[in-house]
C-alpha cells in the first residue's frame, strides 16, 4: 500500500489547530488577557461573564493601551512588544511574549477590542476575524485602557464546545483564575462578575495578600495562615507566601504556585509539600498554600506548554526540597499549640470559645456585632432601656445550673416521664428542627424591638426581622412537652371560679359564640364540670390546680419572669375545654400543649415583670430563652417567622456603586 502524500496544511486550519491548542477553554483565554492587562501596567482589572464564558468574556483594565498604529496587526501571530529575537527568551520577565493569544481568539471567536492611549484624543473600536483587521478602527468615547470583549467562544469548533463541561463549572474555573492572579497581584484591584448579577469577586487596589485570600477563599483559611521566606543563594531563588498552620485541614489541597509571577504547576512540589503536612494533620487532610517562587530567568523554560501552564527550571529537585524543608520548620514551630473552635452551639449549651492569637484585620463588611450592648435599635427611638438593672438580674449567678431558667428546674427532683405519647410528641419536634435556623438562634445578637409581635436579630453578618408571637407560640409548645410534670406554678392569692371566666369568655367575640352553640350559662357550666373532672390530671402534670369546688387556684409557670396576659384568662379556660381532646392520650397532651402555648404568646403592651415593661421583657427573657432553648421548626422558613432584610456584604455592594 502507498504511503499517503504529504501536503501543506492550509493557512486557516493551521491558525485553528494551533488556537485550540492554546485557547482549551474560557478559562485559559481568560488568563491570557489577564496577563496581557498586567503587562500593560494596569492597577484595575474587570471581568464580565456570561453563561460560562462561552456567550460572552469581556476584561476591562486601565492600562496604558494599544496604539491605533498597532491595531492593523495586534491580532495576527507572532506580533508582541515584548520580544524581538530568540535569545530574548531567556530574559523575559513579561507574561505573553509569543503573540498568539489574541490571534488564536479571533480564530474561534468574535473579538472586539476598545482601547486608548494617554497621547491619544479618544478611545477606538475595532473588529477582529481570523486575526485580520474588519475595516478601519473608529473613533469611540473611552477612558485610558482596553476593553476586549470576546464572545460566541468556539463558534466554529463545535466538538470543543460540546467537550466543555457546563457553564456553571466553566464560570467557577474562571473565578478560580481571577481569585489567584488577584492573591499574587494584591497592588491591583480585581472585580468578577456575571452579566446579570453583581460582583462575586471584588477586591481592592492596594489590598494584601492575606485580605484577597480572605476575600477569596474565607475566613476560615485567613484566621489560620503563616507568612514565610525563604532564600538561597547557592540556588539563585527566593520564596514567599502564606501557609495554613496545623489547625486547619481540607479534602482538597489547594496549592496557588507563581514563579516569576506567572501561575503555573509543578507537580513534584505539589506532592512534596503534601506529604510534609501528612505527618501534622490527619489522614486524606490537606492545607492551603499559596507560594511565589522568583528564579534566575535564565533558569527557567517557559516555552514548553501551549498555554505556558507548566515550567521548566533548573535545578528542580533541590530547590524543591529547600522549600519544603523551610515549609517544615514553619510547622514545626505553629505545632506547639493548637486552636480548637467550637462548633455551633446547641441550646442550653455555653461554650468557651479560645481567643485568637493576633487576628487578623477583618474587613468592615465582614464586622459581626457582638455585644448586645452597642448600638441597639432603641438608641434610635427614644431614651435606651434601664440595662444595668436587667443585666444584674439575669447574670448574677456565674455557675451553669443558675443561669438554667427557673421554670425548666422549678421542682427539686425532676421527674422523667416515661408517657410514649409525650417522648413521640418530643421527637416529633426534633425531626422537625431546621439545623441552620438553630445556629442563627443560638448565636444571634439581639439588635431591638420593632412592635410587641416583632423583633430584629443578627446572625453573623445578616439582620432578620422574626415574627416573635409565631417564636413564642413554637417556644411555649416545646416547653409544655418537655417539662411535663415538672412546671413551676403561678398561684392566685384569691383562687377564680372556672365558671365565672368561662362565662366571661364565651362573651368575648374571639371564642365565636353564637346562639346556635346553646345557652351561655349551660356552656360555662360544662367548662366548669370538664376541667374539674380533669383536675387531677391537670395540677399533677401541668401544675394547673383546679379545686374539687371549681376554682381556678393556679396556672403553669412556662419561663421565669414571664406572666402572661390575665386579660386572655377566660379564652383560655373555655379554648381548654372545647378544644382540647380529652379522649386520647398523645391528642390529650398535643392539644393541651398548643392552647397553652396560644395563650402565653400573647404578650401585650402592658405586659411587664417587677417594673421592667415588654420590650425587656421580649429581649431579656423571651430571646434570651430562644437562644438557649429553642428548636426552630422547618416551616419557619416557609411561614414568614423568620425573614432575613439585609445582609452586610450585600449592601456594600449596593454603596459601592453609589
Amino acid at each position: 500500500m502507498e504511503p499517503r502524500e504529504i501536503k501543506k496544511l492550509d493557512e486557516a486550519v493551521i491558525n485553528r489547530i494551533a488556537a485550540g491548542e492554546i485557547i482549551q477553554r474560557p478559562a485559559n483565554a481568560l488568563k491570557e488577557m489577564i496577563e496581557n492587562s498586567l503587562d500593560a501596567q494596569s492597577t484595575n482589572i474587570q471581568i464580565t461573564v456570561k453563561n460560562g464564558g462561552l456567550k460572552l468574556l469581556q476584561i476591562q483594565d486601565n492600562g496604558t493601551g494599544i496604539r491605533k498604529d498597532d491595531f492593523d496587526i495586534v491580532c495576527e501571530r507572532f506580533t508582541t512588544s515584548k520580544l524581538r529575537e530568540f535569545d530574548d527568551l531567556q530574559n523575559i520577565a513579561t507574561y505573553g511574549f509569543r503573540g498568539e493569544a489574541l490571534a488564536s481568539i479571533s480564530h474561534i471567536a468574535h473579538l472586539t477590542i476598545v482601547s486608548k492611549t494617554s497621547s491619544e484624543v479618544c478611545a477606538y473600536k475595532a473588529n477582529f476575524v481570523d486575526g485580520k483587521l474588519q475595516g478601519a478602527p473608529l473613533p469611540t468615547a473611552g477612558n485610558q485602557g482596553t476593553i476586549i470583549t470576546v464572545e460566541d467562544l468556539f463558534f466554529n469548533m463545535d466538538v470543543r464546545k460540546k467537550a466543555l463541561r457546563s457553564p456553571a463549572e466553566e464560570y467557577q474555573k474562571i473565578s478560580e483564575v481571577v481569585g489567584k492572579y488577584a492573591i499574587h497581584n494584591a497592588s491591583v484591584g480585581f472585580a468578577l462578575r456575571k452579566s446579570t448579577e453583581n460582583n462575586d469577586i471584588r477586591t481592592p487596589p492596594e489590598s494584601t495578600c492575606v485580605d484577597n485570600i480572605r476575600t477569596v477563599y474565607g475566613n476560615m483559611i485567613a484566621r489560620e495562615l503563616v507568612e514565610f521566606q525563604v532564600e538561597n543563594d547557592l540556588l539563585k531563588f527566593k520564596a514567599r507566601g502564606h501557609m495554613t498552620n496545623v489547625n486547619y485541614s481540607n479534602k482538597k489541597f489547594t496549592f496557588l504556585l507563581f514563579i516569576n509571577s506567572r501561575l503555573v504547576d509543578c507537580h513534584n512540589l505539589k506532592k512534596c509539600i503534601d506529604q510534609v503536612y501528612a505527618t501534622y494533620l490527619p489522614k486524606n487532610a490537606h492545607p492551603f498554600v499559596y507560594l511565589s517562587l522568583e528564579l534566575d530567568p535564565v533558569t527557567v523554560d517557559v516555552n514548553v506548554h501551549p498555554t505556558k501552564h507548566e515550567v521548566h527550571f533548573l535545578n528542580e529537585d533541590q530547590i524543591v526540597e529547600a522549600v519544603c524543608a523551610a515549609l517544615e520548620t514553619k510547622l514545626l514551630k505553629s505545632n506547639n499549640s493548637r486552636i480548637f473552635y467550637t462548633q455551633a452551639k446547641l441550646p442550653g449549651a455555653h461554650p468557651e470559645i479560645l481567643p485568637l492569637k493576633d487576628p487578623a484585620p477583618v474587613h468592615p463588611k465582614d464586622l459581626v456585632r457582638t455585644s448586645p450592648a452597642t448600638q441597639k435599635l432603641e438608641k434610635f427611638f427614644g431614651p435606651a432601656l434601664d440595662q444595668n438593672k436587667s443585666v444584674l438580674d439575669l447574670n448574677a449567678s456565674t455557675s451553669k445550673e443558675d443561669k438554667v431558667s427557673a421554670s425548666l428546674l422549678s421542682k427539686v427532683n425532676r421527674i422523667d416521664t416515661e408517657l410514649t405519647s409525650v417522648l413521640e410528641l418530643r421527637k416529633s419536634i426534633e425531626r422537625k428542627c431546621h439545623k441552620v435556623l438553630r445556629d442563627v438562634f443560638a448565636q444571634h445578637v439581639f439588635v431591638g424591638t420593632v412592635d410587641t409581635s416583632q423583633a430584629l436579630i443578627q446572625y453573623s453578618t445578616k439582620l432578620f426581622l422574626c415574627n416573635t408571637r409565631k417564636i413564642m407560640y413554637e417556644l411555649f409548645y416545646q416547653f409544655v412537652l418537655y417539662n411535663f410534670q415538672n412546671f413551676g406554678a403561678i398561684s392566685f392569692s384569691e383562687p377564680l371560679p372556672v365558671y365565672d371566666l368561662a362565662l366571661q369568655g364565651l362573651e368575648l367575640p374571639e371564642v365565636g359564640w353564637s346562639p346556635e352553640d346553646g345557652d351561655k350559662k349551660d356552656l360555662a357550666e360544662k367548662v366548669a364540670e370538664i376541667l374539674t373532672e380533669k383536675g387531677e390530671m391537670l395540677n399533677e402534670y401541668f401544675s394547673m390546680n383546679v379545686d374539687e369546688e371549681g376554682r381556678l387556684c393556679s396556672i403553669p409557670l412556662l419561663l421565669d419572669k414571664y406572666t402572661p396576659d390575665i386579660a386572655g384568662l377566660p379564652v383560655y379556660i373555655v379554648r381548654l375545654a372545647t378544644e382540647v381532646n380529652w379522649e386520647t392520650e398523645r391528642e390529650c397532651f398535643e392539644s393541651f400543649a398548643k392552647e397553652t402555648a396560644l395563650y402565653y404568646s400573647q404578650m401585650s403592651e402592658d405586659s411587664a415583670w417587677e417594673g421592667n415593661d415588654w420590650k425587656w421583657l421580649t429581649e431579656h427573657v423571651v430571646y434570651s430563652s430562644v437562644k438557649q432553648y429553642f428548636i426552630p421548626p422547618k416551616k419557619f422558613t416557609e411561614n414568614g417567622a423568620v425573614l432575613e432584610v439585609a445582609n452586610l456584604p450585600n449592601l456594600y455592594k449596593v454603596f459601592e456603586r453609589c
